[in-house]
């Protein structure tokens, strides 16, 4: 089935325009009906359709879908309305565990975008999952070399990269150059009518199961460490 219509495309088009509250107030039931209530839809199917491939995927729309209105405390950019939909597919919602599993959407007139990964891992987490790559170097090279994740994330992982390593990193990174990675986190973009096709729902499982087993790996580096 098809969830959202050209409306949802149309809607975040015009609020590129007109990103203020007083055109988003007069223009609010057409953002209910045409964002909001479908993407909650949407989102409660993806995780139903979730719970049957991973019983332990337990999780709620409120969990899961990210508010429209930005926080402009700390940002020169004072618009106050983001100009995509965007949620979080992890069975812990959008808790900051979620790091390294499930996925992270967005979803505008622009287009697609699903990525998954660690983005900002603090120094410990980072610390923790280069020496998991290092002591684990076989593993996750097969990882990010599976046809499924080349297939849907081209086998690339993005991340800015360090200068330097400690020594013993330095030269694990000699046989995976990847632990000089800062992030790392992987995605793929549709074009806009992407989010419009009745097949969305089974192509963003496809993503979640192509992107489960690097995530599970990143997830576990991040608690465990090697």
């Amino acid at each position: 089935m098809s969830y959202f219509t050209r409306d949802f495309l149309n809607f975040f088009a015009d609020l590129r325009l007109n990103n203020d509250r007083e055109w988003f107030q007069a223009n609010k039931p057409r953002y209910e009906k045409a964002v909001k209530l479908p993407l909650e839809q949407f989102i409660a199917h993806a995780i139903d359709r979730l719970h049957l491939i991973d019983a332990t995927f337990h999780t709620t729309t409120k969990e899961s879908i990210f508010r429209i209105y930005r926080d402009t405390r700390f940002s020169n950019d004072k618009t106050p309305y983001k100009s995509h939909a965007s949620a979080v597919l992890s069975k812990y919602g959008r808790k900051e565990s979620s790091a390294g599993v499930g996925l992270y959407l967005e979803l505008s007139d622009e287009g697609l975008s699903i990525y998954s990964g660690v983005y900002q891992p603090d120094t410990k987490q980072l610390k923790n999952i280069r020496e998991a790559i290092a002591a684990h170097a076989e593993i996750f090279t097969e990882l990010i070399q599976a046809p499924d994740f080349v297939s849907k994330f081209g086998g690339t992982i993005h991340g800015e990269r360090a200068k330097r390593l400690p020594k013993e990193l330095a030269e694990a990174a000699i046989q995976q150059p990847l632990i000089y990675n800062k992030a790392f986190y992987y995605f793929h973009t549709f074009e806009p009518d992407t989010i419009l096709q009745p097949n969305l729902l089974e192509l963003v499982v496809e993503y979640y199961q192509a992107a489960q087993p690097l995530g599970d790996f990143l997830k576990k580096a991040i608690e465990e460490g090697a």
